[in-house]
């Protein structure tokens, strides 16, 4: 884990980024909870999970072994009905696409943290915000009292098309005033860093290949 953590801080280097100012968020999906406790010991306390179920599993099953607190990052499309469950665990809700969400998000975890999700690919199906209504949502969640730090993205798979999106969602949030820039992946995160991402999101860079998931539901999540 440390040699994984190490070689993705070089990439982040030689992509012109600051090894200690971009924040690497360790995704855990699909994995168990043994992952989480792997980032954890090698200094990696901001965890991102999809799906609501594992993240409040994974929580449950670390928590008593942990000295330091996590930061749960949200990163999945934001079921209203699942906020409740994740409310008093969540440090970052980064997949907040609608003003709908934010005041489920505002209601039981006021002044929580935020991203908004802009949508760089237009493809049906995808969750985010359309980037010409980004500016409108953001108005919308800080009338609610939640505290929107930035931006996130989920980047198209064509590295060019990749690139443009990330270039357009740093140009989107230097105009809004927005520090924040999660972009990149374990696949693109050169790209990100050197569009100005200031977090990426890393799973199989970090912990291999995920198992292939269950049919019909979430990753079942076992204790370490």
């Amino acid at each position: 884990m440390a040699a994984r953590l190490a070689a993705a801080r070089r990439r982040i280097e030689a992509a012109g980024g600051d090894p200690g100012a971009v924040a690497v968020v360790a995704v855990t999906k699909g994995f168990g909870p043994e992952a989480v406790a792997a980032a954890a010991g090698a200094g990696l306390l901001d965890v991102g999970e999809n799906y609501a179920q594992e993240l409040v599993a994974k929580a449950a099953a670390v928590a008593p072994a942990l000295g330091a607190p996590l930061r749960w990052h949200f990163l999945g499309a934001i079921q209203r009905n699942k906020v409740r469950s994740l409310a008093p665990l969540v440090h970052c809700w980064q997949s907040v696409a609608r003003a709908a969400e934010g005041e489920e998000i505002a209601r039981r975890a006021p002044g929580a943290r935020v991203l908004v999700e802009v949508d760089v690919t237009g493809d049906p199906g995808r969750n985010g915000c359309a980037p010409a209504a980004v500016p409108q949502l953001v108005r919308d969640l800080c009338g609610l009292g939640l505290v929107v730090g930035g931006l996130m993205t989920v980047a198209p798979t064509d590295p060019e098309a990749a690139r443009r999106g990330f270039r357009s969602v740093r140009e989107l949030a230097d105009r809004l005033g927005l520090f924040e820039r999660s972009m990149g992946m374990s696949d693109d995160l050169e790209a990100a860093v050197a569009e100005g991402a200031t977090m990426v999101r890393l799973g199989r860079a970090l912990f291999g290949d995920r198992p292939p998931r269950r049919p019909g539901g979430e990753q079942s999540v076992a204790a370490p």
